[in-house]
């Protein structure tokens, strides 16, 4: 049953990614700074292996890597069937029972299966509104390598980058070290082009490095990606909004390791966050420039947050990487700029919820039949 003016949101998480235990935990933020009188929740967890799951306290079982007394849950592809349905064993078999319509969803899965497109594709086929960019935001920005490529045509500066694929990997090593070292001199950094969080990525010092860091992307992606290091400040910028995009100051990140590992975004407080990050004024406005024209180019919507490097030996910006489901756990960078810029963080999810509610509206103007005059 609805109750009386509230919008029926559904969160999900966890989901089939090396970011699993990351997703719970941005999960578990954004449940604490949801207005109880405003919204009426229903928690949607997702397995390592896929299942939905419903329930009492989803987020708490799971954070414990349970599922007991938890219920199978499924959303059905079709715009006439809504929101969620669970199934319930009979003598027969099991039974599908419809469990809650909702008005919109919030995936907070980071990485594959939640952050790069699939879901998405689900939830329009659906005709459920969700928040963050659609199908082809979610797919261009979580494939780091085609990403990079779209950037060239707009003239945004980016890495210098060599994909390769595991199949490669797995059959000439060699000469996929010979195309590496020819890339650029070490360091060079290796990464999965279909993952977040710093899941996968090593820097490696010279040929030996190289070969573990290879194989290490390659558990994580059938694609991986070798690019030039780059003595630099790793600045970064919140962008929110649709149609008509606005960016936050930009913050700078002090890594406590030698990179911005996984461990030091969610677990240590070695690293340092400086908000704003301290930057001449012209440089300030060119980041959040190019984060928005990055924004643009790939039709993102919702959110994303920016990240770039800042060259110490020419000042030169390049655009890494744009993440459209970045982490929302308390410590993360996307809500702490938008709350240095004004924004705090219940505002800022009711923003969001708005933004995919506006999409929605702009997605049903489409005309779906075609009357021949």
């Amino acid at each position: 049953m609805r109750l009386e003016n509230k919008i029926r949101l559904g969160l999900i998480f966890g989901g089939r990614s090396g970011e699993h235990e990351v997703s719970l935990m941005s999960a578990r933020s954004i449940s604490m700074a949801l207005d109880a009188d405003k919204y009426e929740v229903l928690q949607i967890g997702i397995t390592h292996e896929g299942i939905w799951l419903v329930g009492e306290d989803v987020l708490g079982v799971m954070t414990k890597s349970q599922t007991r007394g938890l219920i199978p849950a499924t959303m059905l592809p079709d715009p006439t069937r809504e929101g969620i349905y669970t199934f319930r064993k009979k003598q027969s078999g099991e039974l599908l029972e419809h469990l809650a319509d909702l008005d919109v969803v919030f995936p907070i899965l980071h990485g594959t299966f939640g952050e790069d497109g699939t879901l998405q594709g689900l939830f329009e086929i659906a005709g459920i509104a969700y928040v963050g960019a659609g199908v082809l935001g979610s797919s261009l920005a979580m494939d780091k390598g085609v990403f990079r490529e779209v950037l060239k045509t707009h003239a945004i500066p980016v890495v210098e980058t060599l994909a390769v694929l595991r199949k490669d990997i797995e059959s000439g090593i060699e000469a996929v070290l010979d195309r590496a070292e020819e890339l650029a001199p070490y360091p060079l950094f290796v990464k999965p082009a279909n993952l977040g969080s710093s899941v996968g990525i090593s820097k490696c010092r010279n040929k030996s490095d190289l070969l573990e860091g290879l194989m290490e992307a390659a558990r994580y992606d059938r694609r991986v990606l070798v690019e030039r290091g780059v003595n630099a400040r790793e600045i970064e910028v919140s962008v929110l909004g649709n149609d008509d995009p606005v960016a936050s100051l930009p913050g700078e990140v002090i890594p406590g390791a030698e990179f911005y590992s996984y461990e030091a975004k969610y677990y240590d407080d070695h690293s340092e966050l400086l908000i704003p990050a301290p930057l001449a004024p012209e440089i300030t406005e060119r980041v959040r420039q190019l984060a928005i024209e990055a924004y643009r180019a790939i039709d993102c919507a919702g959110m994303a947050r920016v990240d770039f490097f800042l060259d110490k030996d020419n000042d030169e910006l390049i655009l890494n990487e744009l993440n459209t489901i970045p982490g929302f756990t308390q410590i993360s960078m996307y809500p702490k700029l938008w709350e240095a810029s004004g924004l705090p963080y219940p505002a800022l999810v009711d923003r969001l919820i708005e933004l995919a509610l506006e999409r929605k509206q702009e997605r049903d103007r489409i005309e779906r039949r075609y009357y021949r005059q």
